[in-house]
């Protein structure tokens, strides 16, 4: 029973780390380029009016 319980507290500890990661890895220089976009294209827009 407990081999059973400490099966399944694994597998879903290494869902959360699986999910986390995904999530979070590489999001950093994702959301770096879009804020460096809408600068660009907020100038852009000041410029044209």
């Amino acid at each position: 029973m407990w081999l059973i319980l400490l099966e399944a507290l694994g597998a879903g500890c290494i869902l959360v780390v699986i999910v986390w990661w995904t999530m979070f890895s590489g999001r950093a220089e994702a959301e770096a380029a879009h804020a460096a976009a809408l600068q660009e294209a907020a100038e852009t827009d000041k410029d044209a009016a």
